[in-house]
């Protein structure tokens, strides 16, 4: 006998939502987080106000609503809303949906497509869309997480305006979690101080924001703590692609601090790195990097520092190892820090550059055989150590080149020193030439 709850005439219970889906904004002013876009002076509120949508490239992190963006601006300018990944979709696929567009375009509606994880497709699959993009069929709006400088083509980048969207502050989370509140007609069961620490725990996505709320809310009993929170949830891992725009925006950061001697601000992007998983090899030799780059001869001993440091890590390990690398992170910032080798040598690179084959005075040239005493090689060198002073004046560049200067020492750090030196050398080199 057929079961009552299967006739066609009984009201069927609607799946349940999840809260993200539930609370997915209806028009752009309810999105919350991205003003800077979608207000009046923002791009995408000034292209909405004067009714000339473009294609769009959306660049941001994870859930912060560039999927809703785009389905908004479909509806806002009355365009029919297809959806694709490029995870998922091959060339065949696409050739359909540009024929369906096209359909559309015909019957007088125009088509907004937006591609997920656009970064994804190679080269051929982004020059695809070009013709399309060019004779109106479609209205392009892609969707990446990483920088399209480095994984979209010039010639898609040049049709096509980036609008860079922005992770969510905490701010822009706790309106999001009062929403959210509203929504599920009751409060969070949570203390101040848990609050926070979820709010924290989204690290700035507003989709894992309403992920973490939907698992507190089935708790039953009373306020969460903190502790009681980290208990219940699992913190969301740290942002970091040990190959892509953000290894180099961190590494970027951790050498900016040291150079700014900010020992702080540099242990904190140090942490931030390992916490991501980043080998602390890598981390060992760009701290060597920065102590020759941005110390160097202001405090010779940074160096050194370094060295010892990456020894101790491949001797100690992790997790004990680390503790050298912070050292060195430390004593990096507070060093005194120079520049002037750095560019001596870059200014020495580019005279040798520029100067060609030009060969050495014949004075200070290797005379190894009679012949070349004859023809003069190493005549009148002057031993310096036979000069009174340790010094002899001579001219070591090649003949007609004028004396350049490379190396011009700060006054910070051992560098004082050297500074005294070189004036000392040159006007000693002065008084034997005459000058």
């Amino acid at each position: 006998m057929a079961d009552l709850f299967d006739s066609p005439s009984a009201p069927k219970p609607e799946a349940p939502r999840p809260l993200a889906d539930r609370l997915r904004p209806r028009s752009l002013d309810e999105v919350i987080g991205q003003g800077h876009v979608l207000g009046p002076d923002g791009p995408l509120g000034a292209m909405l106000a004067a009714g000339s949508l473009s294609s769009l490239i959306l660049w941001g992190p994870p859930g912060v609503g560039k999927t809703t963006i785009a389905r908004l601006l479909a509806d806002q300018t009355k365009l029919a809303f297809v959806q694709i990944s490029a995870i998922f979709t091959g060339v065949p696929e696409l050739r359909k949906v540009f024929e369906q567009a096209k359909i559309r375009r015909g019957n007088g509606q125009g088509t907004l497509l937006f591609v997920d994880e656009i970064h994804r497709f190679n080269k051929a699959q982004q020059d695809g869309f070009l013709p399309h993009m060019e004779d109106g069929t479609i209205l392009l709006v892609g969707a990446t997480t990483e920088n399209p400088s480095f994984e979209l083509n010039a010639a898609l980048l040049s049709r096509a305006q980036v609008i860079v969207l922005e992770r969510l502050s905490l701010a822009d989370l706790e309106r999001l979690a009062q929403r959210a509140e509203k929504e599920l007609g009751r409060a969070l069961p949570l203390n101040g101080e848990a609050r926070d620490t979820l709010l924290e725990m989204a690290d700035g996505d507003g989709r894992a924001l309403l992920n973490l709320i939907e698992q507190v809310s089935a708790h039953k009993g009373g306020t969460l703590t903190p502790e009681q929170l980290g208990q219940r949830l699992m913190r969301r891992a740290t942002k970091y692609d040990k190959s892509g725009e953000e290894h180099y925006n961190l590494i970027s950061a951790l050498h900016k601090s040291v150079r700014g001697s900010d020992p702080d601000a540099a242990l904190y992007w140090f942490a931030r790195m390992l916490e991501g998983g980043e080998d602390p090899r890598f981390l060992a030799r760009r701290l060597t990097r920065m102590a020759v780059e941005d110390i160097s001869l202001a405090d010779p001993q940074a160096q050194a520092v370094c060295i010892d440091a990456w020894q101790t890590y491949e001797r100690l390990g992790s997790p004990e190892g680390e503790l050298a690398l912070a050292n060195a992170v430390v004593y990096l910032a507070l060093a005194p820090k120079s520049n002037g080798v750095y560019v001596a040598y870059k200014a020495a690179r580019a005279a040798a550059r520029d100067t060609g084959s030009l060969p050495p005075p014949l004075h200070i040239r290797n005379a190894p055989t009679k012949l070349m005493k004859e023809i003069g090689y190493g005549a009148g060198y002057a031993y310096d150590h036979d000069a009174e002073d340790g010094f002899s004046g001579q001219d070591y560049f090649p003949e007609g080149m004028k004396r350049p200067v490379f190396y011009a020492p700060p006054e910070r750090g051992f560098e004082r020193e050297l500074k005294k030196r070189v004036d000392y050398f040159a006007k000693l080199r002065a008084r034997r030439n005459g000058v």
